[in-house]
C-alpha cells in the first residue's frame, strides 16, 4: 500500500468517527449541552409544619416593608396556613375549617367594596369551591365560597390549580383553574373577577381552553403578568403555554410546548423568577428527582416560544409539586429574593435565590423590584 493510500484510508475513518461522535440536535426547549446539576441546595429555613399534608404556597409581598411578608400555604386538610419569613406559623391569620384545599394564589391591587385590596385566593377541591380573602388581615371575601365548574359533570368540578391575571391595559382581574379532571381543550377554565355589590368577589366565566395530553392530570398553573403568559404543567407531557388574556386574537391557540423530555416523571409546581419585566427563568418542579428544572423565560432571539433548558437544581424538599419565587429582597437571609418549595413532610422550604442560581444564574439587582 502506497503512503498516498494509506493517508486516504486514515482520512476516511477519521471522517466516520467525527459523523458517529457528533451531536444531534436538540429539540426545541431543551438544552444545546447538558448542565451539571448541582449538590443539594440547603433551604435557610423549614416551616413549621402544618396540620396533614403541605400542597401549595403564595406569597405576599408587603408594600412597605418587605420583611413583614408574609408566605401562605395549603394544607390539603382544610387549611390555608399563614407564616412569617422565620417559617412560624401566624395563628391569627391561619384559615382553618374547609375542606381539602390544593392551590393558592395572590393578587395585588383589585378594587373592592370601592377600595383597593390584596387577594388570595385558593381551590377547595372536595367542596368544588374558591375561597377568596383579603391581605394581609385574611379576611373572607367571597360569601362562604365560590362554585366553579358548576356546569359540568360531579368527577370534572374539583378545582385543583389557579392562577391570578390583572390585565395591565384596564386592571381586571382574572383566575385561570385546572381540575382533577378534564377534557383535552377545555380542561382549564378562566374566569372574571367583580365586585358583586356587597364588597365580596363574584366570578364569570369567559373561556374554556387548554391541550391535555391524557396522562396523568393538571395542576400547576403560573400567570407571567408583564409578557402576558400562561404556563401549566401536562403532568406526562409537557409545559403548555397559552396568552393569558381571554380577549387576546389567538387567546385559545397553544404558542409553545417544552419541557418534554429530562424529567423523571411529573411535572408539576411552576414559577417565575424575573429579573426584569422581559427576562428571567421559569422554574419546573421534577417531582420524582427532588429537583427543579429552569428555563429562560424570555425564549430566543427570533423566538420568544423557544424557552430553551438551563440546568436542573437538586433540593432538599422532598416530592414537591408546588413553589414560589420572588425576586425582591425581603432580608438578610433573602438578599436577591426568595425561592420556596412544598415538602411531603408537612412543610415548606425557604430558599435563597442566591443558592438556587449559583454560578450559573443571573439574580435580579439587590433590592429593586422587578414586577412583582
Amino acid at each position: 500500500m502506497s503512503k498516498l493510500e494509506f493517508s486516504s484510508l486514515v482520512l476516511v475513518a477519521l471522517m466516520a468517527l467525527s459523523c458517529a461522535t457528533k451531536e444531534s440536535p436538540q429539540p426545541k426547549g431543551e438544552a444545546a449541552t447538558a448542565p451539571t446539576e448541582q449538590a443539594v441546595v440547603t433551604p435557610v429555613i423549614v416551616t413549621e409544619p402544618v396540620g396533614e399534608d403541605s400542597d401549595d404556597p403564595a406569597i405576599w409581598l408587603h408594600p412597605e416593608d418587605p420583611s413583614q411578608s408574609l408566605i401562605l400555604g395549603t394544607d390539603k386538610a382544610g387549611a390555608v396556613f399563614v407564616f412569617d419569613l422565620a417559617g412560624k406559623i401566624i395563628q391569627e391569620k391561619t384559615v382553618t375549617g374547609l375542606a381539602r384545599m390544593n392551590n393558592v394564589d395572590v393578587g395585588y391591587g383589585m378594587i373592592l367594596g370601592g377600595s383597593e385590596i390584596d387577594i388570595a385566593i385558593a381551590t377547595d377541591r372536595d367542596a368544588n369551591l374558591v375561597r377568596a380573602y383579603r391581605l394581609p388581615d385574611m379576611t373572607p371575601i367571597d360569601n362562604g365560597g365560590i362554585p366553579v365548574f358548576a356546569t359540568e359533570p360531579p368527577e370534572r368540578q374539583r378545582p385543583m390549580g389557579i392562577a391570578l391575571y390583572k390585565r395591565p391595559s384596564d386592571g381586571v382581574f382574572f383566575a385561570i383553574l385546572s381540575r382533577k379532571e378534564g377534557p383535552d381543550g377545555s380542561y382549564l377554565w378562566q374566569y372574571r373577577l367583580d365586585d358583586d355589590g356587597t364588597g365580596a368577589i363574584e366570578m364569570t366565566k369567559v373561556r374554556e381552553f387548554g391541550a391535555f395530553s391524557g396522562s396523568g392530570e393538571i395542576e400547576a398553573l403560573a400567570v407571567d403578568g408583564e409578557r402576558g403568559f400562561l404556563y401549566y404543567s401536562d403532568e406526562g407531557a409537557g409545559i403548555h403555554k397559552y396568552h393569558a388574556d381571554p380577549d387576546a386574537p389567538d387567546a385559545n391557540e397553544e404558542l409553545a410546548l417544552f419541557g418534554t423530555t429530562g424529567f423523571t416523571e411529573d411535572r408539576e409546581g411552576i414559577s417565575i423568577y424575573k429579573i426584569d419585566d422581559h427576562t428571567g427563568y421559569i422554574i419546573v418542579s421534577d417531582q420524582q428527582a427532588n429537583a427543579f428544572r429552569i428555563f429562560k423565560r424570555e425564549g430566543e432571539p427570533g423566538d420568544p416560544h423557544d424557552h430553551r433548558f438551563v440546568k436542573s437544581v437538586r433540593v432538599a424538599a422532598t416530592d414537591s409539586d408546588g413553589s414560589e419565587v420572588t425576586n425582591v429582597a425581603l432580608n438578610d437571609d433573602f438578599p436577591y429574593g426568595l425561592f420556596m418549595a412544598m415538602s411531603d413532610d408537612k412543610t415548606f422550604h425557604f430558599y435563597s435565590w442566591k443558592d438556587m442560581a449559583g454560578d450559573d444564574l443571573v439574580v435580579a439587582p439587590n433590592g429593586e423590584t422587578a414586577g412583582d
